[in-house]
């Protein structure tokens, strides 16, 4: 299995090289040459299967020779090991036709412990066997940065350097950054938006000396073991509501468009996947993009759903590259538009591509409070209010006679004051994440600037 950039002008990878370096040279995003298929009864096999097992049978093809079929059963299962649901991600019908997925019972109760928990374990893997360090340094709109910090906290062969918004993210997402006290891991709040940080780790990457210097990698969704590792559960919860023989469909609350991409390769993979639809916040350029083919900077507005407070959805490029026929030349053309100029436009076939995949809809911050006050009191349950802009657009694109699957991506407790707001009560952090709020914080304050930011991580590194 090798790996190639969306812009197509940078060697291809092995899987362990391509995990390791994250970033393209050439800007791109790494995506597989071809794309692993598994038949319909490979997939009903999958019923009744522990979450390890479909997850070792699903990922194998794309880790290649990196590891041996019991070296990776070995990570998988050290990953998941500290999941608090037997199931680890369990799902839940919440209506007619409707279900969640709950992918918030890992270390940090958000569905980025899936692959950040594997990536950890990989790494360290892998390091360990060439004996050599690196340098993580990963943007976070909340939830990514919890789930790299706890991957990675107290490993030997890796430094980690998280950015996220100052002030823009939730308390518990903050505190979770902010309170390990392991010293290879280093929590950096910029004075600016998700965009600046992803932009300036963007810029890290193409400095080929500073990341040399170094040794750069990177955790966030541009990695593909990211992706690899999210396409497990579309599997595990479609396979529990009737694929292969029923089609599903799935609504995925999006900011960095990765989780939803991992549908479309599990899709591409052979899973009956009937729409993929995209659910945004205010923030809503990629319904805009959907609805208009015009993808178009208009600013983020702060929300009660941090997490998917993103104009620059990096993972977005993955898809164009499937809709332009994988031509890298027509990516890097879009992609050099939007930073020349803030916009780019699709083209009438490309965009018949996106929307033969997928549908997309928007919920403002009052149909977000007001979709997770009735899901309470139609269902039971409460949801954060990432899974309730969720819910809301699922129930506009649902067809009668296909499950439709909510990815529920985060725990109430994330965001009490949101979900308190909606229902009165105040959801509660798990027993052992009851003393968050006492712990000790630690964090770097950093202007917007790429030249501080640098010079900050040389610092921080452990030499």
């Amino acid at each position: 299995m090798k790996y190639i950039s969306t812009r197509g002008r940078s060697q291809p990878l092995s899987f362990e090289d391509t995990m390791l370096t994250g970033l393209a040279p050439d800007g791109g995003l790494y995506v597989p040459e071809a794309v692993p298929t598994l038949s319909a009864a490979d997939i009903s096999a999958m019923e009744g299967q522990s979450y390890e097992e479909v997850a070792f049978r699903v990922m194998r093809p794309f880790v290649g020779e990196t590891f041996t079929d019991e070296e990776f059963r070995t990570l998988i299962a050290s990953a998941y090991a500290g999941f608090e649901h037997v199931s680890r991600a369990p799902i839940k019908q919440v209506g007619d036709g409707q279900w969640i997925c709950e992918l918030f019972h890992g270390p940090t109760l958000a569905f980025k412990d899936f692959a950040m928990q594997l990536i950890g374990q990989m790494f360290q893997h892998v390091l360990t066997r060439r004996g050599e360090r690196i340098t993580i340094v990963g943007a976070t709109s909340g939830d990514t940065g919890s789930a790299a910090i706890e991957a990675f906290k107290g490993l030997d062969n890796v430094d980690v350097c998280i950015l996220f918004p100052h002030g823009r993210v939730s308390e518990v997402q903050r505190r979770q950054m902010t309170t390990p006290s392991d010293t290879n891991v280093h929590a950096m709040a910029v004075d600016g938006t998700f965009d600046d940080c992803q932009r300036h780790l963007k810029d890290m990457f193409a400095d080929h000396a500073f990341r040399d210097e170094v040794r750069l990698a990177a955790v966030n969704s541009i990695n593909w073991a990211r992706v690899m590792a999210q396409v497990v559960y579309y599997f595990t919860s479609a396979v529990a509501v009737g694929a292969p023989v029923r089609r599903v469909s799935f609504c995925v609350p999006t900011g960095n468009f990765g989780d939803i991409f991992a549908g479309f390769i599990a899709k591409e993979m052979g899973l009956p996947i009937d729409r993929l639809v995209i659910a945004t916040n205010q923030n809503d350029i990629l319904h805009r993009c959907l609805e208009t083919g015009a993808y178009t900077k208009a600013g983020v507005r702060p929300s009660i759903s941090p997490s998917m407070d993103i104009e620059v959805s990096s993972n977005f490029e993955r898809a164009l590259f499937w809709a332009h026929g994988r031509d890298g030349d027509a990516v890097a053309g879009l992609m050099a538009d939007l930073n020349e100029t803030g916009e780019f436009g699709i083209s009438d076939n490309a965009m018949a591509h996106l929307r033969s995949h997928y549908d997309s809809g928007m919920a403002d911050e009052a149909t977000t409070k007001a979709t997770i006050t009735r899901t309470l009191a139609q269902s039971g349950e409460v949801v954060c209010p990432h899974t309730a802009v969720g819910l809301h657009v699922a129930g506009q694109c649902a067809k009668q006679d296909t499950p439709m699957i909510t990815l529920a991506t985060a725990h109430p407790a994330k965001f009490p004051a949101a979900v308190e707001e909606a229902t009165g009560l105040h959801p509660a952090l798990p027993k052992r994440m009851a003393d968050l709020y006492d712990r000790s914080e630690r964090v770097t304050r950093i202007s917007n600037d790429l030249g501080e930011l640098k010079h900050i991580i040389r610092e921080k590194r452990i030499l």
